[in-house]
């Protein structure tokens, strides 16, 4: 896969090209890249792929609260090598640019700067000044162009389509299984191991405090899960807690990400590390005294090898 910064100066053969924010490349938009580049095979052409860096709703949405993004550029960019494309594009997102109406960037983008000859886009999607560009403004102004414009259904799970804010939802909501399933591969966290409290080997379990390395990247809702430690080219089994650590902690506003690395022995402060999520164990709890959570944190040790392994 060739990676493009900005669609200046291109020269593709028979371009066959889709565009989208493609966060999370979950298995909806693994169809509709599959279909792209099967047309692009059948008129000897080239696949094409046209993404923003940021997120848009970085961008237009100033509001708090908002979940976050899936996938960082740099795992959207792995995630989308790994489809076997021949192209992938990325454009700066900016105020100015999301200015632009849905015929310039077809007559501008699409048509001038990358020569599209056929445009592949999924069941809902909008493009240009506030979302004008919806299929049937685009197969009008396609008209003109001589532009072959078409559109995929959705993939369906579990009774509904499947998209980057449904597996936010189910995110935030716990169903980590489901989300997993529709992503088809298991979410993922990449930070630096910083130095916290160290309440953890006090108890008997030494645990790894996570800084995410992108501040917009969403973290699941809080509670323990089974996950697997990527730490350079090793990989360990562990467990996992999000929250507030209720019975250690005084501070309801301060949320930790700490990771207990199963048999894992080291000093890795400053190192940086992946977490995989695999299972979710249980909600966060509030125990009486230490000694009842070092009890709860064996049985989830426990719970999450016979998961993991």
């Amino acid at each position: 896969m060739e990676i493009h910064n900005g669609y200046n100066s291109l020269s593709f053969v028979r371009p066959v090209v889709t565009i989208g924010i493609f966060d999370g490349v979950h298995r909806g938009h693994i169809a509709l890249i599959r279909k792209l580049i099967s047309a692009a095979g059948e008129c000897k052409g080239e696949s094409v792929v046209m993404t923003f860096n940021p997120h848009p709703r970085l961008v237009l949405e100033s509001r708090s609260g908002i979940p976050g993004i899936l996938t960082t550029i740099d795992e959207k960019v792995k995630l989308l090598a790994e489809t076997g494309i021949d192209h992938l594009i990325i454009s700066e997102f900016t105020s100015r640019f999301s200015r632009m109406t849905a015929s310039d960037f077809i007559q501008n983008v699409l048509v001038g700067k990358i020569g599209t000859k056929h445009l592949i886009v999924g069941h809902d999607h909008h493009f240009g000044y506030k979302g004008e560009g919806n299929f049937s403004n685009l197969k009008l102004s396609a008209g003109i162009s001589g532009l072959i414009v078409e559109q995929l259904e959705g993939l369906e799970a579990e009774g509904a389509v499947i998209s980057s804010s449904r597996i936010r939802e189910a995110l935030l909501k716990g169903k980590l299984d489901e989300a997993n399933r529709w992503l088809g591969y298991s979410y993922s966290l990449r930070g630096t191991v910083v130095e916290g409290k160290k309440l953890g080997r006090e108890i008997g379990f030494r645990t790894a405090n996570i800084n995410p390395s992108d501040k917009n990247k969403l973290v699941p809702v809080d509670g323990v899960y089974a996950v697997d430690v990527r730490i350079n080219d090793s990989q360990w089994h562990g467990m996992l807690s999000i929250g507030t650590n209720p019975t250690v902690n005084k501070d309801p506003e301060l949320r930790s990400i700490e990771v207990h690395i199963i048999n894992f022995e080291g000093d890795i402060y400053g190192t940086g590390l992946e977490i995989l999520f695999r299972h979710r164990l249980r909600d966060e709890i509030k125990f009486e005294n230490t000694e009842q959570l070092a009890r709860q944190m064996m049985i989830d040790r426990d719970n999450a090898l016979k998961l993991l392994e």
